[in-house]
């Protein structure tokens, strides 16, 4: 037996299967799935409706989910938000960012956002919005795919063609627009184009009429941790107040960079990101 298999072993006797359940059960609810009733949850999850009940009345008592008016359907409770909620307040990341952010959106009257990777996703941990008519519909918490967004290509910057790869194993990526990657070799191309230039300017990559400006923060590992980025209406706006826009984005990405005690590698130090 080789040793990655005892290392599963070891893990799998300290499973609990209903609190695995449990968190399984919260994770069904998201943004497109906002109720769901016992038997979509059953379904979901393959277990009988009776072991759904079990789980749904031990959360319903802690909080952690909700009946909706007509009492068939259940949501995510305020639990489930005041620990999603200490745990952005606990990152030292958000506290730093939060200011920067705001005197960002202040100087170039937009809406300003700070968000992180988590697997294939980007999630927003921190957003400044703009007091104009033209505003975003995200909010902290939203999850959008890494590979469709441009604040996702920044958070791909690190890694090399074998670990996107191996983070996208399937032969055609998924498609939102004309502009999204369909391969992970075109993906890693669009990456690292964007890591030479240090601030990323992209029209109508998720949606049409969004355009978003967004740089690369690092912390004292020199990895990248977080995008930092503006989104702007898609229309044409002057030259000269996007090349102003996009240094103020660098510069404020590379201010919270050396906040976290990022510290540029001395040169001569290249990694293969062409690595197999």
């Amino acid at each position: 037996m080789t040793q990655e298999r005892l290392s599963e072993d070891t893990q799998d006797k300290y499973i609990v299967p209903g609190l695995e359940r449990g968190l399984r059960l919260l994770a069904e609810f998201s943004r497109r799935d906002r109720t769901l009733s016992a038997a979509d949850l059953a379904r979901r999850l393959k277990v009988p409706r009776s072991t759904v009940f079990r789980l749904l009345a031990t959360l319903e008592m802690m909080g952690f989910v909700e009946r909706t008016d007509g009492g068939r359907d259940y949501r995510l409770g305020m639990a489930v938000l005041r620990l999603g909620f200490e745990y952005l307040a606990s990152l030292e990341l958000t506290e730093l960012g939060r200011p920067l952010l705001d005197r960002l959106r202040d100087d170039i009257r937009y809406p300003c956002n700070l968000v992180v990777r988590d697997g294939r996703s980007i999630v927003y941990v921190a957003k400044s919005v703009a007091p104009t008519p033209f505003s975003s519909s995200v909010t902290v918490g939203t999850r959008l795919p890494a590979h469709a967004t441009v604040l996702g290509r920044v958070l791909l910057e690190d890694l090399t063609l074998a670990e996107l790869r191996q983070l996208y194993p399937e032969p055609q990526l998924e498609v939102f627009t004309p502009s999204t990657p369909r391969t992970v070799e075109e993906l890693f191309e669009m990456v690292q184009r964007d890591r030479e230039r240090g601030v990323v300017l992209q029209e109508a990559f998720f949606e049409a009429s969004i355009s978003t400006i967004a740089a690369p923060v690092r912390d004292r590992t020199c990895k990248v941790v977080a995008a930092l980025g503006v989104t702007i209406p898609a229309s044409r706006i002057d030259p000269e107040q996007l090349d102003m826009m996009e240094e103020k984005v660098r510069d404020t990405a590379g201010e919270l960079s050396r906040l976290l005690d990022y510290r540029p590698r001395e040169h001569g130090k290249v990694v293969n990101l062409y690595r197999e």
